[in-house]
């Protein structure tokens, strides 16, 4: 009998990283996420001051380029739609003041003063900075409905946003350490 579940866990143990492989390797070359060619964003200083509302580019690479500009960790989560583990991302436990960037177009996603700790492990916020900068998606993938946060300039899977956050808005935006870049207030 222990010699079947070695066997059992083997297995699953190849057919998971198989899975991770063909992940990285495959898929199209062209990064399908719907976009429209041009977004409005709030801008902001290091500060977390608005500087202003701008049309601008969405940014659109193919998946080859995303590799090559991110880490593996990073292309995993805001590319492929990855969640990194609990309590293992640089943010989770971080009390600086500044601004969340997204760390694949640098657009300001989450401005310190809403964020808080949630006790989960991910760093969570009650709001964006901006709802213009980011877009949110029904996700119902492993069977759970949820609602997806991806960047609105680049697409970038962020994380979720749920209905258990702190009062008065009742949010919480549970985000991946990897898909962000914290800037330092200056």
């Amino acid at each position: 009998m222990a010699v079947e579940r070695r066997v059992f866990l083997g297995l699953a143990l190849c057919g998971t990283a198989g899975w991770g492989l063909s992940e990285w390797l495959g898929g199209s070359d062209d990064d399908s996420r719907p976009l429209a060619a041009k977004v409005r964003i709030a801008e902001f200083d290091r500060a977390g001051r608005l500087t202003g509302v701008v049309e601008v580019p969405s940014v659109r690479k193919t998946n080859a380029q995303w590799k090559a500009a991110l880490a593996v960790d990073q292309y995993m989560v805001t590319r492929r739609g990855d969640t990194e583990l609990a309590y293992a991302g640089e943010y989770w436990n971080l009390h600086a003041d500044g601004v969340y960037r997204c760390v694949c177009c640098g657009t300001a996603l989450f401005d310190s003063g809403s964020k808080f700790n949630s006790g989960t492990g991910w760093p969570s916020f009650t709001e964006p900075i901006a709802k213009e900068n980011v877009a949110e998606s029904a996700d119902n993938s492993f069977g759970v409905g949820r609602v997806e946060v991806s960047c609105a300039r680049c697409g970038g899977h962020l994380g979720h946003v749920f209905d258990d956050g702190p009062p008065p808005g009742g949010k919480r935006y549970c985000m991946n350490s990897v898909a962000l870049k914290f800037e330092p207030s200056a």
